[in-house]
């Protein structure tokens, strides 16, 4: 099992920050409603919102999609939002 470390926390928040933003920007739709409408788990797309789990990749690939992304296109919003100072491994 992996331990929580202060990045694995800073990238889930991340990932939790852009999803919601994006769903607010290009879908009117509520969590519950996008959740629903993409067979993704209600419960889990608001934990995930809010950075409080992982988001498995398929999720993340059905969250793309259901806000008309490529998973590439949100991966690099991630990404950059973390920002060229952030490394996920020590050197």
């Amino acid at each position: 099992m992996q331990r929580t470390t202060k990045r694995s926390i800073k990238i889930k928040k991340t990932i939790g920050k852009i999803v919601r933003k994006l769903r607010i920007r290009n879908t009117s739709l509520s969590c519950n409603k996008l959740a629903n409408e993409y067979d993704i788990g209600n419960g889990n797309l608001s934990r995930i919102e809010n950075g409080k789990v992982d988001a498995k990749f398929i999720t993340l690939w059905k969250i793309s999609e259901a806000l008309g992304l490529k998973l590439s296109e949100m991966t690099k919003l991630i990404e950059d939002e973390l920002g060229d100072d952030f490394v996920l491994m020590d050197e």
